[in-house]
């Protein structure tokens, strides 16, 4: 096999003519470059939108592109890049047929730095590939804005997850869309409010909106008032993450009233209020994962403190409407809801008010069994993120690497499907 073919497939250099190798040395060592132009079908094209252009100048000599190593030599492939004047883009460089539009990088180490930053931290792509963390940032948004630009990912939505995360101190939040169907990230924006939810809409268009079914989302207005307004005939579903959070938080205010009564006041200290503020993870946790210390923990406090003890069972039958669902949930929900009324816990008889006022959302969510699982993993993967990368700058950098990761953006590995 002669060596230029063997140099065509290792630089992916099918669409384009190898016209000669060579070894230089810089400061980094030796570098084997490669001198090609793009073949006559492929030449004077536009760089930003591939059409046909007449010739228009030189442009500023040749340049070079950094590509894949050959073992542990540097590869570069080197090459003319004249302007052509594209009707719709003006003076534009050309399109070279192996790497993209105002890169310096070929494709093939494109995508490659993009696979391997979606699977490990961006110090050790950098370490790996010999480049900077700031090139393996542009490497991603241009893979990711690549990969967006050629695929319709809010086409065939029919169910879908709504939900806000954190991704920075200060009330810094983004705005997620997930298919339920695909467990695919396919919106973010910066924000949590009416304003931010409604340009996913825009994008989504009213014949599109109207094919939604189902759409899972916790129960802030700023969600549920732009779903009625945009897509009236989808299904609200509440999740039942947020619901479970709900019933946990007025658990937990009645087990601090009892604590702060036990205690005998502010700064008090007695051994049953010490055994209530260590009693929160028995309380909290499923029984299947009570240890034994946690367990004996709950028997003491079914024998000594009744209204706790009550609380606690309202938050695991509250569970079990969850698991149930369907239309035996929808009964043990009313069963439930007669139950906390009359409780005499305040936080409990709050919260049946809050639940009686959602009640239609959360029967749809008990007959479908639809929830914000998928969208929650999804928050997680994106606190993963942030922490792996010790923070972003800006919400597009943490959105851009969400799509990479969550979104079905990743290419795949050169040569490999």
């Amino acid at each position: 096999m002669r060596l230029t073919r063997v140099l065509h497939r290792q630089a992916g250099l099918e669409r384009a003519v190898v016209e000669g190798v060579r070894l230089d040395d810089d400061t980094d060592g030796e570098v084997l470059v490669i001198s090609a132009r793009p073949r006559k079908g492929a030449a004077r094209r536009c760089g930003r939108c591939r059409a046909r252009a007449p010739w228009y100048d030189r442009g500023w000599g040749r340049r070079r592109w950094r590509h894949l190593d050959f073992g542990t030599l540097r590869v570069v492939i080197e090459a003319a890049v004249p302007r052509v004047d594209c009707a719709e883009h003006g003076p534009t460089v050309i399109a070279v047929p192996w790497a993209r539009h105002g890169a310096r990088f070929t494709t093939a180490f494109e995508d490659t730095a993009a696979w391997l930053a979606a699977r490990t931290s961006a110090s050790a792509v950098t370490g790996l590939l010999r480049i900077a963390w700031r090139s393996v940032v542009a490497i991603v948004g241009r893979v990711v804005d690549a990969a967006a630009a050629g695929a319709d990912r809010l086409a065939g939505l029919k169910r879908i997850g709504i939900d806000e995360v954190a991704y920075r101190k200060g009330q810094r939040y983004l705005t997620l869309v997930v298919d339920h169907d695909t467990g695919r990230l396919v919106w973010a924006a910066d924000g949590r409010d009416k304003a931010t939810v409604a340009p996913f809409f825009d994008e989504l268009g009213a014949q599109r909106a109207a094919a939604l079914t189902h759409v899972s989302a916790d129960a802030a207005a700023w969600i549920g008032d732009v779903v009625a307004e945009r897509a009236p005939q989808a299904v609200r579903c509440l999740d039942p993450y947020h619901l479970v959070a709900w019933v946990t938080d007025a658990l937990d205010e009645v087990r601090r009233a009892v604590w702060n009564t036990a205690r005998g006041g502010k700064g008090g200290r007695t051994e049953a209020s010490k055994t209530l503020k260590d009693a929160r993870w028995a309380l909290w946790k499923n029984p299947p994962n009570l240890t034994d210390k946690q367990k004996a923990t709950l028997a003491t406090i079914q024998a000594t403190n009744r209204p706790l003890y009550r609380a606690y069972l309202l938050k695991e039958q509250f569970r079990e409407i969850i698991a149930v669902k369907g239309a035996d949930g929808r009964l043990l929900l009313q069963a439930w809801l007669r139950w906390a009324s009359r409780s005499k816990l305040a936080p409990f008889v709050k919260l049946a008010k809050t639940i009686r006022r959602h009640l239609p959302a959360i029967h749809n969510m008990l007959d479908s069994g639809l929830s914000n699982a998928r969208i929650e993993a999804n928050n997680v993967h994106l606190r993963v993120l942030t922490r792996q990368a010790y923070g972003y700058h800006s919400a597009k950098a943490l959105i851009t690497m969400a799509n990479l990761r969550r979104g079905g953006l990743c290419p795949p590995l050169p040569g490999r499907s």
